[in-house]
């Protein structure tokens, strides 16, 4: 079992993997984001871990970055170099943030239907964006 130094680590990108991801380029996007990585040399302060569902189907692929706390949606595996250039840069992958913590709790971006179900699942939530 490997144990990583992670001294130096400055983001965390956690790359969904369930069963729905994987449906649409999860294990693509995983091996594209992990060699731009490699590629670039920025191991040390990259670091990924493959999960399994994170329960947001509808934003496949899904990817989350700690310690900032953006969630992605609609990654693709050519998104990889863009993804990566955005976490250099220390800002948001334009166009694909699904939520951000704002400190407190996470807010959703505005950017039409969003369906959630509650914790307790005793209703669905349905948001849409007023056209």
């Amino acid at each position: 079992m490997a144990t990583w130094d992670l001294s130096k680590t400055k983001h965390h990108v956690f790359i969904c993997n369930g069963s729905s991801c994987n449906q649409v380029g999860a294990e693509e996007l995983t091996q594209a984001i992990r060699k731009e990585i490699s590629d670039r040399e920025l191991d040390d302060i990259i670091h990924t871990t493959r999960t399994r569902c994170n329960g947001r189907c509808l934003d496949k692929c899904v990817a989350i970055v700690y310690p900032k706390g953006t969630w992605y949606k609609d990654l693709k595996s050519e998104d990889a170099s863009l993804f990566i250039d955005s976490l250099i840069a220390n800002e948001d992958f334009t166009g694909k943030v699904s939520h951000s913590f704002n400190g407190q709790v996470f807010e959703r971006a505005d950017d039409g239907i969003v369906v959630g179900i509650p914790k307790d699942k005793e209703k669905v939530i349905k948001v849409s964006k007023i056209l």
